[in-house]
């Protein structure tokens, strides 16, 4: 008889299992245990009002053997194959186990370029919104079959991070074949020690060991985890590493996490804990930030980031505070936010605050367009660019390594337009480009903060 816990409020998780969780490494065989463990308890955490999401790997290792060979092929379009014939019977087994407690499933294929463009993104989010209002529990694997390398996700950790991230879930549980992340090898090193809780990624780098964990079926490993756990958490999502040999202990882990007992002392159950951001990126930042592939690069001057790095900027980018653009973009597609790498003095970095501050006062989304202190024809050349041209004429001395990349926006404006405006008033924008569909040049704008801030910031 299933325990009752009726301590914890209905959450929405995500579930996340590898390929060494579902086959055995070398026979390729299903492990039977692990996935009617795996359908237990989702059934279970359904039971007690919980929203479910499982995101499976595996296609290729089951193509493996039902093709009876021992290793996955070198081509693309060997691995393409063989993920052809394993998801139908992926997606086949998991559909038995579920059936055999009257569970409803769905399958979920997924690209990078299936949710790369807007509408088609919240058209996934809205279906999986129905699924789990339905009591169905989505099953999200990507699309290994059609995915090229510009639009593969690269492993289902990053997919389940972006998953969890699209439900809104509260927790994600990353289950692999270690219960937690240690600060080395724990099956080649005695003093390895599991790291509890984790308040910064990129602080607890340093402290632990990354590239020894792994299996020779899955692409993932440590590492591709503290990647997803970095977009996850960023989503304000509770992120988990902990053992697929237990996935009960997910009960207990929540039950942990939440204190619901304070009057009971309760056992902490192996695991590793990254804390949710507590102003977390949702929805269209989110997609922007994680799930987009960027086409260019919008360089921004001290006085940008200065207010960029504020969450009253509302993410959104003037022409006053560009100086620059890398490579050639539409508009509508996502851009990198670059800082050019230099140092400046204190009077020239003050200057530029001030002087984006002043633009940033000045605009109004009711202030007319004035007629501007000085026009241009429509085909006048701005810094060596045609406003409207598909190519970018870039300073000589800008070049993708003389910028670093602070965060990622969505461009208002095509890659030759924002050059013929940078630095300008948004009041300018009708005399240089003919019309002002948005006064900002780049929305839906992400910083991420460095550990320490650029010197001319």
């Amino acid at each position: 008889m299933p325990q009752e816990r009726k301590s914890i409020p209905p959450r929405t998780i995500v579930i996340k299992l590898g390929t060494s969780s579902i086959v055995h490494e070398t026979t390729h065989q299903p492990l039977l245990s692990t996935l009617s463990a795996v359908v237990e308890t989702a059934v279970d955490l359904r039971r007690h009002g919980h929203k479910v999401v499982l995101v499976s790997s595996g296609a290729i290792a089951t193509g493996l053997k039902r093709m009876d060979l021992m290793k996955r092929p070198e081509s693309l379009s060997g691995k393409q194959a063989l993920a052809a014939i394993g998801q139908g019977r992926l997606i086949a087994l998991w559909d038995n186990l579920f059936g055999q407690v009257e569970q409803p499933i769905a399958q979920v294929l997924l690209t990078r370029g299936d949710i790369s463009d807007q509408t088609r993104y919240l058209n996934a989010v809205n279906t999986f919104k129905e699924l789990l209002s339905m009591g169905v529990v989505p099953i999200v694997n990507e699309n290994d079959t059609i995915s090229v390398s510009e639009i593969k996700f690269g492993d289902n950790d990053t997919l389940s991070a972006i998953t969890s991230s699209m439900v809104h879930a509260d927790y994600l549980f990353l289950l692999t074949d270690v219960d937690g992340l240690y600060t080395a090898n724990p099956r080649k090193d005695s003093n390895a020690r599991q790291i509890e809780v984790v308040n910064s990624i990129a602080a607890i780098r340093s402290e632990v060991s990354t590239t020894t964990l792994g299996s020779s079926l899955g692409t993932g490993g440590m590492e591709t985890k503290l990647i997803a756990a970095e977009i996850s958490t960023a989503a304000g999502v509770t992120t988990i590493i902990t053992s697929s040999k237990h996935p009960e202990k997910i009960f207990d882990i929540i039950e942990y996490d939440m204190h619901t007992s304070p009057n009971k002392r309760l056992k902490r159950p192996p695991h590793t804990l990254f804390t949710a951001s507590p102003e977390p990126m949702r929805d269209l930042k989110s997609w922007t930030s994680h799930t987009l592939n960027p086409s260019g690069s919008v360089i921004i001057d001290a006085g940008a980031y200065h207010v960029l790095c504020k969450r009253e900027s509302g993410g959104r980018l003037l022409a006053a505070g560009v100086i620059g653009v890398v490579g050639a973009f539409a508009s509508g597609q996502a851009v990198r936010i670059v800082i050019r790498q230099r140092v400046l003095g204190h009077d020239e970095r003050e200057e530029e605050k001030r002087a984006y501050l002043e633009s940033l006062e000045l605009t109004r989304p009711s202030t007319p367009h004035t007629a501007a202190a000085f026009e241009l024809e429509d085909s006048q050349e701005l810094g060596g660019v045609k406003a409207g041209d598909g190519d970018v004429v870039l300073d000589a001395e800008i070049s993708e390594a003389d910028v670093e990349e602070v965060g990622r926006g969505l461009a208002n404006y095509n890659s030759a337009q924002i050059m013929a405006v940078k630095g300008l008033h948004s009041s300018l924008l009708p005399q240089v480009l003919g019309y002002a569909d948005s006064e900002y040049v780049v929305e839906n704008v992400t910083i991420r903060l460095p550990l320490s801030p650029p010197s001319y910031a």
